[in-house]
């Protein structure tokens, strides 16, 4: 379908489960190479469910059962020096980076008065801060090469606020920040640079985060999401298919802007 991404490279981060596993799929299929990269491992917080080494090692697998190359890589994005080896090493094993899916992130409920530091700073860390020292690491190399695209993945909570859950908007904000900005700094190397935001996904997040409330996924979609659309939730796929389009040619001149899955909810 998209022709002009048959053998471009692509980085995908929080890529073994959920939205990252469905984009580097649908970009597979497509005929792009892809390195995954994800923390295989649990953390402290949130407390739910994260990629693991398994589920990391069977999205290469189904990768290169596609005909395309794939490279499995462990890091915290929290790490400098891990995400720097990272990215040389995809870079070394494929030549380049064409396509940055910034993915990699949590959610997790709190009142603002009842947050932990440690919590505050595990959020802003991983889905705004490792945001960036993914970036930092492949831009050098896209300006080279006078050519590249960043799609950055926050939220409808990056364009509104949402109750118990003002570290994970002040995240997602962020990354609009980094969108708008980079797509200035970007734009004279011929580097477009996206945020996508989503409402709720259907991914292993939701039944985390159903599982610290003590309820289900369609209990806590009810609850907080309000779609337009009569649907809980959007599927990894969908997003899945936004970021393939978002990396194509058709997609040349979208760049320091908000492309919005939300099933209508903005427009309550």
């Amino acid at each position: 379908m998209y022709d002009d991404l048959r053998d471009k490279v692509a980085l995908i981060t929080g890529a073994a489960h959920g939205q990252g596993r469905a984009c580097a799929i649908a970009l597979a299929r497509e005929g792009v190479h892809i390195a995954a990269l994800d923390v295989a491992r649990q953390l402290a917080y949130p407390g739910y469910a994260l990629g693991t080494a398994h589920e990391l090692d069977s999205v290469a697998a189904e990768i290169q059962s596609l005909g395309v190359r794939a490279l499995a890589l462990v890091a915290d994005v929290r790490d400098a020096r891990a995400v720097a080896a990272a990215v040389g090493e995809a870079i070394e094993t494929f030549g380049r980076i064409d396509i940055l899916f910034n993915n990699a992130g949590i959610c997790a409920y709190g009142l603002a008065q009842e947050l932990s530091e440690e919590a505050w700073d595990a959020m802003l860390d991983i889905n705004l801060k490792g945001a960036w020292l993914v970036a930092k690491n492949v831009i050098p190399q896209m300006i080279s090469r006078q050519s590249g695209v960043i799609i950055n993945n926050s939220s409808v909570a990056g364009l509104r606020g949402m109750a118990r859950l003002s570290h994970y908007a002040a995240s997602k904000w962020g990354l609009v920040g980094l969108t708008k900005s980079w797509a200035i700094e970007l734009a004279p190397h011929k580097i477009r640079v996206v945020s996508i935001h989503p409402t709720g996904v259907n991914t292993p997040m939701n039944d985390g985060l159903a599982s610290l409330e003590g309820s289900t996924p369609l209990e806590i979609a009810e609850r907080s999401a309000g779609n337009l659309l009569p649907v809980p939730w959007i599927e990894p796929e969908d997003v899945a298919a936004a970021v393939v389009f978002l990396s194509s040619q058709q997609a040349r001149f979208i760049t320091g802007s908000q492309f919005v899955i939300d099933a209508g909810l903005l427009s309550r």
